[in-house]
């Protein structure tokens, strides 16, 4: 991936990991029923898929970050 495909990427997964905790830490609203979205897991999922496109992001500004190999 290129640089604007990873940085659209992190701003994506940025936004769903803000909203989706957001929605996850409402109280719950018994007059409207139980969630239907599991807020809290796309939280999780989206934060840790953040996580790996900014180590894309620090590979590809040269720093290595994988194990040396002599």
């Amino acid at each position: 991936m290129d640089l604007s495909v990873t940085l659209a990427l992190g701003a994506a997964l940025l936004a769903v990991t803000v909203f989706s905790g957001w929605m996850g830490a409402r109280p719950p609203d018994l007059r409207r029923g139980p969630r239907m979205l599991p807020y809290r897991f796309i939280m999780l999922m989206a934060a840790a898929c953040l996580i790996v496109v900014l180590v894309h992001l620090v590979n590809m500004m040269g720093v290595v970050t994988g194990p040396r190999r002599f």
